[in-house]
């Protein structure tokens, strides 16, 4: 919980009673197991979850059985406010690492959004910007190299923890496998692996067991293309 008021915070003035509001339409935390799905595929959610630790990504199965990864999600997000108002679910979500869970009931996130306007606008805020990841992804899968897509992922994910404290100095854990990589990238785990093995090689990165050091933020930003405005890391009242 400490990781959602954190990120808010970061965008705009988050008062103590809204935080206490916050956390009370929260239950009690709970572990999920790595390859767990917390939200499958047709689900008609009577909640939402909020990631307390761990990595979930969002994904959608196509129809020989693939799986494409469309959003990555960290401590402090929650993986599908949006089913408080898209009821039915288009798509996944798996815990990729064991995991710790909140559950906001919608009764209870439909109450807080009557009686605390700013605090809406907060977490209206927090499914604007998961839109805007997804536009970035997008153009990355589209247009952008494997290897600008991969050093864009990179940025993105050190920024994003950063904000919720979990990535200092351009050093983060990363604890996936590049079978997971390969899922986000659409390319094959051999692909990801000569990647990875390039920005190495390039003196951009070093990675391995797990912990990502970036060495040269401005070359791999460059090769990125990336530009973090997207994630509204400002404060600015809404």
């Amino acid at each position: 919980m400490d990781e959602l008021i954190e990120k808010l915070g970061r965008r705009d003035v988050l008062t103590p009673h809204e935080a206490a509001a916050l956390r009370g339409v929260l239950g009690r935390p709970q572990s999920v197991a790595a390859g767990t799905d917390i939200v499958r595929e047709g689900d008609r959610q009577d909640h939402s979850t909020l990631v307390v630790s761990g990595f979930t990504a969002r994904y959608t199965t196509l129809a020989d059985g693939g799986r494409q990864i469309t959003e990555l999600n960290v401590s402090g997000d929650f993986i599908d406010l949006h089913s408080f108002v898209m009821k039915q679910m288009d798509h996944g979500v798996v815990a990729l690492t064991d995991c710790v869970i909140a559950q906001a009931p919608h009764a209870a996130l439909r109450r807080l959004t009557e009686e605390h306007p700013h605090l809406t606008r907060l977490l209206w805020l927090d499914t604007v910007i998961d839109a805007a990841i997804h536009r970035q992804w997008i153009a990355c899968m589209g247009r952008r190299t494997a290897l600008a897509h991969l050093a864009h992922l990179v940025c993105e994910l050190y920024k994003r923890l950063e904000v919720v404290r979990l990535a200092a100095d351009c050093t983060f854990e990363l604890p996936l496998p590049q079978a997971v990589l390969a899922d986000v990238l659409g390319l094959s785990t051999v692909h990801v692996n000569r990647l990875i093995a390039e920005l190495r090689s390039g003196g951009v990165l070093t990675w391995a067991q797990g912990r990502v050091e970036i060495l040269d933020w401005d070359k791999l930003a460059e090769l990125a293309e990336f530009d973090p405005a997207f994630l509204r890391l400002r404060s600015e009242p809404v």
